[in-house]
């Protein structure tokens, strides 16, 4: 089944950003993550041997035996993209405005998350993809994300920087729709999965005598399976087809398709590094 990485993240609200120190430790935090009912992760091309790290990791799935996502972020450069995309990432991820990286996901396909901090350097990042990443979004607080969701009601915004476990609430109430955190993410396994549990978006209902559906929807287009009515069932955080806003149609064919490897239990989150700057990136 493919994955549709903008779907993904906006059901899972939280998307951990591993800056590691070695590739080795990114993989243990990884699988650790994913037994924990996390989907998507994040691993910056600050990691020593983050494509090897991607490349290990890129075929794990979550504790239900969902494919995973491995993301690659602080994506700048064309080289950096296609290294990412050739080890089996699921989606890019940068900090600020990056042509080269923009170039490479369109040419091949791949969702990519493009940063910006300006009203315009956002505007202009949903405008091509449907989505944005905030950044640094401790500087404006989630007073100037509810600012920019007043003009971008379908976006999906991803702020990241300098925000920590206790305040994804918050940021979740002013528009996000997932919030970025590179530190401070519980090391106990049972509290690690309790915070994924509680922060996932509600499951839509499914049809009378259907079973719930868990995940991301497999069925064609940008908002989802169609529903009774011939319609499309709305993702969180992202507009109607054919609206200024909506997921590309690069990501409703769906990226990063794994194996179903069930990843291995017990190792810890590592916790934010002293001395470790505030905004992650």
């Amino acid at each position: 089944m493919s994955l549709r990485p903008y779907e993904v993240l906006a059901a899972q609200r939280l998307l951990p950003v591993l800056r590691s120190a070695d590739a080795g430790e990114a993989v243990r935090a990884t699988a650790n993550l994913l037994a924990a009912g996390c989907r998507a992760v994040e691993l910056t091309t600050s990691v020593p041997g983050w494509a090897g790290a991607v490349a290990r990791t890129a075929g794990l799935a979550d504790a239900l035996g969902r494919p995973a996502l491995i993301g690659v972020g602080t994506v700048t450069t064309a080289a950096q993209a296609e290294a990412a995309l050739d080890a089996g990432a699921g989606f890019l991820v940068s900090p600020y405005p990056a042509p080269e990286v923009r170039e490479v996901a369109g040419r091949r396909g791949a969702a990519f998350v493009e940063g910006g901090y300006t009203p315009g350097e956002i505007a202009a990042a949903v405008r091509r993809s449907g989505a944005a990443k905030i950044f640094p979004a401790h500087v404006g607080g989630p007073a100037f994300l509810r600012s920019l969701r007043a003009v971008l009601p379908d976006a999906l915004l991803i702020p990241t920087g300098g925000i920590v476990p206790g305040e994804v609430r918050d940021w979740l109430a002013a528009g996000a729709s997932a919030v970025g955190i590179g530190s401070g993410l519980p090391a106990d396994p049972a509290e690690l999965a309790a915070l994924f549990a509680s922060l996932a978006a509600p499951e839509p209902a499914a049809p009378d005598g259907a079973p719930p559906g868990r995940g991301a929807p497999p069925g064609p287009g940008p908002t989802g399976p169609a529903a009774p009515d011939g319609g499309a069932v709305p993702v969180a955080g992202a507009a109607p087809s054919g609206e200024r806003g909506s997921v590309p149609a690069a990501d409703a064919a769906g990226f990063g398709a794994a194996g179903s490897a069930v990843p291995v239990a017990g190792a810890s989150v590592p916790p934010g590094r002293p001395g470790a700057p505030r905004g992650e990136v």
